[in-house]
């Protein structure tokens, strides 16, 4: 059987075995560890994880044509196989408050809203590791005062620490996409919880990112009662912009807003 690569999933199926076998090492060695595979595809990626023996695996496929194939060729995923779309299905229902690792060759058309999902269960996932496009995965791992530093680096960064691994060329795909791809892994920090009001946090990161050509000052305007600075003690961080503050400074930026 042919699974036929469909562009409207962002699929881009990985042929090259190596690169699939240095992605599932990634994997701490840990025993008993309960793993979730995005977007198995032809299982290229599967099959190594599979070999690990302790690794319990499920996987999650919105194609198909893509879980018929995974069926018939790998009787190891037998009731694994979750025909689902990731984005919209509660990992709950599948994990209850268990701990799990996510990993995968992620779809690039939705990798930044994975990514987002996977924070949501922040608590339950210690470990994420995959590949995605190169760009996306340079945004996540980039540290302030660079370019591709942005909203995705800053709120994954405050609960996780995160790695670049390596860089994979176009050539090892099918089709080949018209972008390098790069595989990243993210491991849990000790931070159970910010020191500072999280929903606030979250929207101070992207007000001020969503305008970064402007000053703090000028773009958390908005987040001030009446716009009125003048009713607050002053902050050094107010004629920087966005890119350049760390995590720990948005936190600091956000405790000064709701100080009285």
């Amino acid at each position: 059987m042919y699974v036929k690569p469909k562009k409207h999933l962002g699929q881009h199926f990985l042929t090259d075995l190596s690169i699939a076998k240095r992605i599932a090492d990634t994997l701490p060695e840990e025993e008993g560890i309960k793993v979730l595979e995005i977007g198995p595809g032809t299982g290229v990626l599967t099959q190594f994880l599979l070999e690990k023996s302790n690794v319990d695996l499920n996987v999650i496929e919105l194609d198909g044509e893509s879980v018929e194939y995974l069926s018939k060729n790998f009787p190891k995923l037998d009731g694994k196989i979750h025909f689902k779309d990731f984005l919209k299905y509660d990992l709950k229902e599948l994990y209850g408050e268990d701990p799990f690792m996510v990993i995968g060759n992620y779809p690039y058309n939705i990798s930044s809203q994975i990514f987002f999902k996977i924070l949501e269960y922040r608590d339950q996932i210690p470990f994420v590791s995959g590949m995605l496009q190169k760009e996306v995965a340079e945004r996540i791992a980039s540290k302030p005062g660079k370019k591709a530093y942005g909203i995705l680096s800053v709120l994954l960064q405050a609960y996780y620490d995160i790695e670049y691994l390596f860089t994979v060329p176009p050539s090892v795909f099918n089709p080949p996409p018209k972008v390098q791809s790069a595989v990243i892994s993210l491991k849990r920090n000790t931070r159970e919880s910010l020191p500072c009001d999280e929903k606030l946090f979250k929207t101070v990161v992207k007000t001020t990112f969503n305008q970064r050509r402007k000053t703090i000052r000028n773009s958390i305007k908005p987040l001030i009662p009446d716009g009125d600075f003048s009713k607050k003690e002053d902050i050094d961080l107010l004629t920087k912009r966005p890119e350049q503050l760390s995590v720990e400074e948005f936190i600091r930026l956000t405790e000064w807003l709701i100080a009285e």
